[in-house]
C-alpha cells in the first residue's frame, strides 16, 4: 500500500498520480477519509500515551507515599483500567478502518506512465516481422489436425475453459517449460516449486485482495478456516514466501522463479481471438521475481524485460513490447510493460508476459524490509515480477507463425532436441 507519510507531506502529488487511474472526485473522497482516520488514530495514540504516563506518575507517587509512611491516596484503578481499555479498543477499530481504506488505494503510476485505458498504451519495441502465410489456419484447427490438444475431453473433465494437451502437444508444452527453466537458472534465478494453495494473507500482500478477491478459486470455510485459495499466478506465492522478513542487504537483488499452473475464474474466450488455449481457467506459467534495493529497481526492470524477451526471440516469434497506460496496468504496479506475440489468424497481438515494477507497494503490505549493514533502521524493498513465460498463448503463436502450406508446423530450433523432431505433421 502507499506510504502514509507521503500522503501527509505531499497530498497534492499523491492525488495527481492517483488521478491517472481513478476519477479525481473519487481520489479526493478517499484521501479525505484516510486523512481523517489518520488524524483520529494519532489523537487516540496521544491520549493513550498521556493516560499511561499519568498512571505511571500516580503509581510512583503511591510508592513514594508508602515508603514515607504516609497514607497514599488511591485513585479508582478499576475505572482507569476501563477507560484505557476503551481507548485502546477505539484505536484498534480506527487502525483497522485506516488499513482497509489504505488497502483500497492503487499504486502511484510511474512518471512515464500516462493516464487512460488500452487506447493509451504505447508500442515501444518490435522484434522481427510478421510471417508471410498465403492461407492462414488458426491454432485450434492446427492443434486438432496435428493431434496436439483435446478440447472436447478437457471440457468433459473440467467444463468450459479447460483442455488436455495430448501426445506431442503435451511434449511441446513441457519442452517450452523446460527451456524457460534452464534459461532462468543460467540467469541466476533460484528455482522454486511453491504450494498451489495459499493463505488469504498472500493474496493481500500481493495487492490482489481485496479488489480481485472474487476472481480466484477459494476453498470453503469448513475446509480452510484460515482462508485459502488456488494461486492465480506464482507471483503471489514468491512474494508471500518472504512476508514479515528482513532480507540481507548484501544478497539483494534476490532473484527467484517458479513454475505453477495458474487458476483463474475469468471467462473462457468465445471471441475468435480467445479460442482454444488463449484464455482458460487453468494454464501453465513460469514467473520470475526480484526483491531489490530502491536504487536497483530501474536496472532490474530492464534486465527482466530483456530476459523475458530473449525467450520469445529464442523461439523465433514476432512480437512487440508495449508500455501500458495507468488504467490498463495492474493496480498494484507502478509500471508495466507487456510482451505481445503476433497471432496471424486474427491479425492481433496477444500478451504472453507482463513485466512490472511495484516499487515498495507490495513490500509495505507484506512487511518485507532490508537493513543496511551495521544500521538499525529498516526500509522496504522494491519488488518486480514478470511472466517468463505463459505457455497457453505461446503454444498457439508457435503453431500459427510456424505453419507450412502442407499443413505441417516447424518446431523452433531451441525445442527441436527436446522434442526429437524439427516438424509437427498432421495425423493420418
Amino acid at each position: 500500500m502507499l506510504d502514509m507519510e507521503l500522503i501527509r507531506k505531499d497530498r497534492e502529488a499523491v492525488a495527481t498520480a492517483l488521478a491517472k487511474r481513478l476519477d479525481p472526485a473519487e481520489v479526493t473522497r478517499a484521501l479525505d477519509e484516510i486523512q481523517r482516520l489518520d488524524q483520529e488514530r494519532r489523537a487516540l495514540i496521544t491520549e493513550i500515551d498521556a493516560e499511561r504516563q499519568r498512571r505511571k506518575a500516580e503509581a510512583r507517587a503511591y510508592a513514594q507515599a508508602k515508603r514515607a509512611g504516609e497514607e497514599p491516596q488511591v485513585a479508582a484503578p478499576e475505572a482507569e483500567r476501563r477507560q484505557l481499555a476503551e481507548l485502546e479498543s477505539q484505536l484498534d477499530e480506527v487502525q483497522v478502518r485506516l488499513r482497509d481504506a489504505m488497502s483500497e488505494l492503487p499504486n502511484l503510476p510511474s512518471d512515464d506512465v500516462v493516464a487512460g485505458g488500452k487506447e493509451a498504451n504505447r508500442v515501444v519495441k518490435t522484434f522481427g516481422e510478421p510471417p508471410v502465410i498465403e492461407k492462414v489456419r488458426d491454432h485450434v484447427e492446427l492443434s486438432r489436425a496435428l493431434g496436439l490438444v483435446d478440447y472436447e475431453r478437457g471440457v468433459k473433465l473440467g467444463g468450459s475453459g479447460f483442455w488436455i494437451y495430448t501426445g506431442i502437444g503435451a511434449r511441446l508444452e513441457w519442452a517450452m517449460l523446460n527451456y524457460f527453466v534452464d534459461q532462468h537458472i543460467r540467469a541466476g534465478y533460484e528455482f522454486l516449486l511453491p504450494p498451489h494453495l495459499l493463505l488469504d494473507s498472500a493474496g493481500f500482500a500481493a495487492g490482489q485482495f481485496p479488489k480481485f478477491y472474487d476472481d480466484v478459486y477459494h476453498l470453503d470455510a469448513a475446509s480452510a478456516p484460515r482462508g485459502q485459495f488456488l494461486l492465480p499466478t506464482s507471483e503471489t506465492a514468491i512474494l508471500g514466501a518472504y512476508q514479515d522478513e528482513i532480507l540481507e542487504t548484501p544478497k539483494l537483488p534476490l532473484k527467484a522463479f517458479a513454475y505453477t499452473p495458474c487458476y483463474r475464474r475469468e471467462s473462457a474466450g468465445s471471441h475468435s481471438d480467445e479460442r482454444g488455449t488463449v484464455r482458460g481457467h487453468q494454464f501453465n506459467k513460469v514467473e520470475i521475481f526480484q526483491f531489490t534495493l530502491p536504487e536497483q529497481a530501474d536496472a532490474a526492470l530492464e534486465e527482466m524485460l530483456a530476459h523475458a524477451e530473449s525467450l520469445v526471440e529464442g523461439l523465433g516469434l514476432h512480437y512487440q513490447r508495449t508500455l501500458l497506460s495507468a488504467g490498463d496496468a495492474s493496480a498494484s504496479m507502478k509500471k508495466t510493460l507487456d510482451i505481445e506475440v503476433w497471432m496471424p489468424s486474427t491479425g492481433k497481438y496477444k500478451e504472453v508476459s507482463s513485466v512490472s515494477w511495484a516499487g515498495d507497494y507490495q513490500a509495505r503490505r507484506a512487511a518485507i524490509r532490508y537493513r543496511e549493514p551495521g544500521g538499525k533502521q529498516t526500509r522496504f524493498v522494491h519488488t518486480l515480477n514478470g511472466s517468463a513465460l505463459a505457455t497457453s498463448r505461446l503454444f498457439p503463436a508457435i503453431l500459427e507463425q510456424y505453419q507450412q502450406a502442407d499443413g505441417s508446423v516447424l518446431v523452433p530450433k531451441v525445442l527441436q532436441e527436446r522434442l526429437g523432431t524439427d516438424r509437427l505433421t498432421p495425423l493420418r
